[in-house]
């Protein structure tokens, strides 16, 4: 049989088995079993290039995966499970561990989160000198640390909205939650495209007491929350694939000139 594969494409059905989760024993020996009704451990080994002293392991294994059965006669002999009941089956079992292991992770890092922020709260207490600054190239990291601020945010919240978006200010929750709570909000977008969708929700911003214009151009993104911090984010202009860095700040000055910065597009701005 491994010859006939071989001449075939064996070593493709090899790194195949492999890629679902057999390790290289293991897609050897199947390989084999499925062109032969029955072998003894012993043979097997010899036609699949299997270790003697690894072949019951390997064939234990394969057995719990599914891939294999044992066939009692006056010798234990071993043959295959039908590839397509046998890797159906296994893929399905993988994706139930793997999903009862995820949501045991999710639920072990809640509390790491927990544990490691009460740390960081404490470590910042002795602040550095640029401390006030903070870069996040990740969006997934910008999106979390925007989410924060709008949350924490108290009297007031001001941004220059433009795609591509890390976080669509008009659909996110969290802006009508900021105003819900008294906090004054007011969007500046970029462009005059709008499908229905955003339109819909722009009305729905407007009823909640979110200010909101657009304008032709912005030169970056922007949030500002409280007049005291917030976040900047500049389109790299030396790379092939244009990326966005955010830039984090806490810093009265920079809030003070970023608010101006804004007010002045604000100015021009048409209403929506």
């Amino acid at each position: 049989m491994k010859k006939e594969l071989q001449e075939n494409d064996y070593q493709h059905l090899w790194r195949r088995l492999q890629q679902i989760g057999l390790n290289a024993y293991e897609a050897r020996a199947y390989i084999v079993l499925v062109g032969h009704p029955k072998f003894k451990a012993l043979e097997l080994a010899a036609r699949s290039d299997v270790p003697r002293q690894k072949i019951y392991e390997v064939l234990d294994s394969l057995a719990e995966k599914g891939f294999a059965r044992v066939v009692q006669e006056k010798t234990k002999l071993f043959s295959a499970i039908e590839p397509a009941l046998a890797i159906p089956n296994y893929i399905a079992r993988r994706h139930e561990q793997l999903q009862l292991e995820l949501t045991e992770q999710s639920r072990v890092a809640g509390a790491v989160v927990e544990d490691l922020e009460r740390a960081y709260s404490e470590g910042q207490e002795g602040r550095g000198t640029l401390d006030y600054l903070r870069i996040v190239t990740e969006p997934g990291h910008t999106a979390a640390q925007y989410r924060r601020m709008i949350g924490e945010a108290q009297r007031e919240y001001l941004e220059f909205s433009r795609p591509p978006y890390a976080v669509d200010p008009l659909d996110e929750r969290l802006v009508k939650d900021a105003r819900l709570r008294g906090v004054t909000c007011r969007l500046l977008l970029e462009g005059d495209r709008l499908d229905d969708q955003h339109r819909q929700r722009l009305v729905d911003y407007r009823a909640a007491g979110v200010e909101v214009r657009q304008t032709k151009s912005l030169p970056m993104k922007l949030a500002l929350f409280d007049e005291s911090r917030g976040m900047i984010a500049l389109l790299d202009p030396l790379v092939t694939k244009p990326t966005w860095t955010a830039v984090l700040f806490e810093h009265p000055g920079m809030s003070e000139a970023m608010k101006g910065l804004f007010e002045d597009y604000w100015g021009r701005a048409t209403l929506l």
